[in-house]
């Protein structure tokens, strides 16, 4: 099986770096040049795309896109939908947000919770999965969507920002986010891979949604660090998008990915994360 991946980020890059060898090839695009062992890659951006992409996209048997929209539209679909229609692909896989679901109060929800989406941002994504599945229909080819939250792992975690002095602990009365180790993304992805299903959208998500201040104490707990002061929303320092997170409060279920795919988280909450990054 070969790979192409649309967007050489932080969560697709450990996909590739945990599973590479499940693949003959693997070729990625990223918007600067550059050499990765094992990687094929080509330059895509706005200003410069490698000519030799469409006829890699005529060799990949799996496609995973991890490139926001850009101007309302899909930067892959725009460029290469004719050739990734034509081309031999039995599984693409979007990574999308589980902001598409808006502000749910608090509320649990899951897959069959339509998507309110409250900003442009968010508006742009629901329309990107729309255009990817509408793809997938059109062509047979199976297309899933994976709608990821807040993400964490290695060199992105809450003990990077306290020992940059960058943690603050925001204090909202009942605000709650889901996160996600990127790990357990790399896990739900392989085991889509080896069990595709046309039309199919994920929650991929921990078990527990929980305050932001308690995951930033728990760190400082574990990693020995001064614990900042507790900081009241209304007057905390953030910027529009980060205040704009604080603006939508839902409680996301996993359940599909467990009972569908079979995964099995291997940090079901924010506390087997950080101590597995501690």
């Amino acid at each position: 099986m070969n790979l192409f991946v649309f967007g050489l980020g932080y969560t697709a890059g450990h996909f590739v770096a945990r599973e590479r060898a499940r693949f003959a090839g693997v070729t990625a695009t990223r918007q600067n040049p550059g050499t990765l062992d094992g990687v094929a890659l080509r330059v895509f951006s706005p200003a410069e795309t490698d000519p030799r992409i469409a006829d890699d996209l005529g060799h990949a048997d799996a496609i995973l896109v991890s490139i926001p929209p850009d101007s309302g539209a899909d930067p892959a679909l725009a460029a290469f939908a004719d050739a990734i229609a034509a081309g031999p692909a039995r599984w693409i896989g979007y990574l999308s947000t589980i902001g598409v679901y808006g502000d749910q109060g608090g509320a649990w929800i899951d897959e069959a919770t339509p998507p309110a989406p409250s900003h442009q941002r968010t508006r742009d994504r629901v329309a990107a999965e729309e255009a990817w599945l509408s793809l997938g229909a059109r062509t047979g080819k199976a297309v899933q969507v994976f709608r990821l939250s807040g993400i964490y792992g290695p060199g992105r975690n809450a003990f990077e920002k306290l020992r940059q002095g960058k943690a603050q602990r925001i204090v909202k009365p009942g605000q709650v986010f889901n996160r996600i180790h990127v790990d357990d993304i790399a896990t739900t992805l392989a085991a889509s891979l080896d069990r595709p299903r046309p039309g199919a959208v994920y929650n991929v998500t921990d078990d527990e949604p929980a305050p932001p201040q308690d995951v930033t104490a728990f760190a400082a707990e574990l990693a020995g660090l001064p614990l900042p002061p507790a900081v009241d929303f209304d007057t905390a320092t953030l910027s529009p998008m980060a205040r704009s997170f604080y603006g939508e409060n839902k409680r996301v279920r996993n359940r599909l990915i467990r009972e569908e795919l079979g995964v099995e988280l291997a940090y079901p909450t924010y506390r087997e994360g950080l101590r597995g990054l501690v």
